[in-house]
């Protein structure tokens, strides 16, 4: 073969290898695009299905839904979980110790799916769970989600925020001390879901 027939063949194969290359990175791409779509749809179809097991939670009054908060506290492990909500409880609904001992004190919000929890009330609640009722863990739980301001303020003073989302994770198995780690500022969503009716 003569120095030309060879700088001839390299070059082939080099332009073979690169174009192999290219198709090769091109499909690792597009591989890696459908995998994140796949988790994103994944994660949607978790939160739709977290909250049609949630029905019967809108359909609760006041009372029924502290109950219920109070009955998940018990289910993962809580001791002394009390509740505790009604006329002048400054924030408090349900109190108790988590399986590491440390007391919590839940404020709960039994609102219909459309509606928000703003910053006004995070900040009414954070004026008395420590100071009022000595909580080591702040819980805020409502069945509709929170502004943004409020998960701001709640990420800034260390409050745990269980919007309906994580409600309805916690109501399918998920544990209490699980969700305590969550930064709410960060994550969740502020977007309020459709009413049943116009």
């Amino acid at each position: 073969m003569g120095g030309e027939e060879y700088m001839g063949t390299v070059m082939l194969v080099a332009l073979a290898v690169a174009a192999l290359g290219g198709v090769v990175t091109a499909h690792i791409r597009a591989g890696r695009r459908e995998a994140r779509a796949e988790k994103e749809r994944l994660a949607e179809d978790a939160r739709r299905q977290a909250r049609r097991s949630l029905e019967a939670v809108w359909a609760m009054d006041d009372r029924q839904f502290e109950d219920y908060v109070a009955e998940l506290c018990r289910r993962d492990g809580c001791t002394d979980v009390k509740r505790v909500g009604g006329a002048g409880d400054l924030g408090a609904d349900v109190t108790g110790l988590l399986p590491d001992g440390r007391r919590f004190v839940i404020q709960c919000k039994r609102y219909a799916k459309h509606r928000t929890v703003g910053s006004r009330d995070i900040q009414t609640f954070n004026g008395t769970a420590r100071a009022e009722h000595g909580a080591d863990v702040p819980i805020f739980v409502a069945s509709c989600v929170f502004t943004k301001p409020a998960r701001e303020f709640a990420a800034r003073h260390q409050l745990c925020l269980i919007d309906v989302n994580l409600l309805g994770f916690w109501n399918s198995g998920t544990t209490l001390t699980s969700l305590l780690d969550l930064d709410i500022g960060r994550s969740g969503t502020n977007r309020k879901l459709r009413p049943d009716h116009d």
